[in-house]
């Protein structure tokens, strides 16, 4: 698969936007409605408070994903959106296989978190994934790093 991760530009923050509000409003909708003046708040507080980058099939951006360091030994993934038309096609599954590949190769622990009615789940799980707790809203998921 042709993928380039690259990093966002403050160019890239309205596609960013887009590419959410494609991917979750299906799953907020049902559930408290979509206000987009909320959704938008939200969408600029993780803007702001961690890295972004865009992924790119074959030169065209049809996602985001962040990527960042909670503690020396364990990697945050998140803000993982691909357009509908990308999804359910293996993309998902070969970024998150390639990242979690490097994080094998260097001992990190990966955390994340998804909404528990999201079907993401069961990609995660997948991977080797298993909740270590959960709220209301969310299951906050672990994999460690595994040895060949």
């Amino acid at each position: 698969m042709n993928i380039e991760l690259r990093p966002c530009t403050e160019d890239d923050y309205d596609f960013c936007f887009e590419v959410k509000t494609a991917a979750m409003r299906p799953h907020i909708e049902p559930h408290w409605g979509w206000d987009e003046a909320v959704q938008a708040s939200i969408h600029r507080e993780h803007w702001n408070d961690r890295p972004w980058l865009l992924i790119i099939l074959e030169g065209d951006k049809i996602g985001t994903v962040s990527i960042y360091d909670r503690r020396a030994d364990t990697v945050r993934f998140g803000e993982f959106y691909l357009f509908p038309d990308f999804q359910r096609k293996g993309i998902g599954s070969y970024i998150l296989g390639e990242f979690l590949a490097d994080c094998d190769a260097r001992g990190y622990t990966v955390e994340l978190e998804y909404l528990k009615w999201n079907p993401v789940g069961s990609l995660y799980k997948r991977h080797g994934f298993v909740t270590y707790d959960e709220n209301d809203i969310h299951y906050f998921l672990r994999r460690m790093p595994t040895v060949d």
